[in-house]
């Protein structure tokens, strides 16, 4: 079940001083199965080019995956860790606002495989990517000890 405590504010809060924040991404819509944010084409996320870097385009979808995952698993007991990405970049664009739309499609106890579309402002396809969530049980986490040398 989604966490219902977390409000889009903040949601958009936890993203302060890290790469979310950078990419200036902004969560839009939450609800079990269904995550909405965007983010603008500009000197932050655009490549040499002068368009939408594929980078920061697996970027959005990622993010927006991994919190679609976290809002729906317990994180005192369970930690959301991205597993796999698969994108097809299908257009290009240079300027405004680019949306992705990430949708469960799998729900399982280890995984969750999501399919994310990137669209831009004229509602047309600029990527579509898989995004694979491995769901990892804390108490199971086994952490390397560093030995001394």
């Amino acid at each position: 079940m989604i966490n219902t405590e977390i409000s889009l504010e903040k949601l958009n809060a936890t993203s302060k001083d890290t790469m979310i924040e950078h990419l200036g991404i902004e969560y839009l819509e939450m609800k079990e199965g269904y995550v909405k944010a965007r983010m603008p084409v500009d000197k932050r996320t655009r490549q040499p080019y002068k368009i939408l870097h594929g980078g920061a385009t697996i970027a959005l979808a990622e993010t927006i995956a991994s919190v679609g995952s976290a809002a729906i698993v317990d994180l005192d007991k369970f930690d959301v860790r991205g597993a796999s990405v698969s994108a097809n970049h299908l257009g290009a664009v240079s300027s405004g606002w680019v949306t992705g739309v990430a949708e469960l499609i799998h729900k399982g106890k280890a995984t969750h495989v999501w399919d994310v579309k990137i669209t831009d402002e004229k509602n047309r396809n600029i990527s579509v990517v898989r995004m694979t969530i491995m769901i990892i049980d804390k108490k199971n986490i086994n952490f390397v000890k560093k030995e001394k040398l």
